[in-house]
């Protein structure tokens, strides 16, 4: 039986594995980003759908690859977006993928809060984790 699941998979590896690989260089990294981007879009919260396995699978690649190449910034998330903006020397008009800069000054200050939308974004762009944002 297991023999045959093997075969199954040798035969459908070459396939799967232009989805599903460890990411080892920043560009597999961004490509393995973009594709789950697009399969949470997908999928959603929806755990019965085929490929929330998929979803929850590709994350855990992502999340090691940063683990091990990308360095992530401490503190609250206000305080990671500041850090990065110095980091990069950016100003509030820099950031137009999150906002103009009276959205970006109202979250800077605290009176309003990053939405997912905003986080996936600046995930990508700074190439942290969402989760510094959270």
């Amino acid at each position: 039986m297991q023999s045959m699941i093997l075969e199954q998979a040798k035969s459908s590896w070459p396939l799967v594995a232009k989805v599903v690989s460890v990411p080892h260089t920043q560009k597999e990294y961004e490509r393995a980003v973009e594709l789950l981007d697009e399969l949470i879009d997908e999928v959603g919260e929806a755990e019965d759908h085929p490929l929330a396995s998929l979803m929850e699978t590709l994350g855990s690649l992502i999340e090691t690859y940063e683990d091990d190449h990308l360095p992530e910034p401490m503190g609250d998330p206000i305080s990671t977006l500041r850090i990065l903006m110095a980091e990069h020397a950016l100003h509030d008009s820099d950031l137009p993928e999150i906002g103009d800069s009276a959205t970006i000054s109202s979250i800077l200050l605290g009176q309003c809060e990053l939405t997912q939308t905003q986080i996936r974004r600046l995930s990508k762009r700074f190439h942290v984790s969402p989760l510094v944002f959270i």
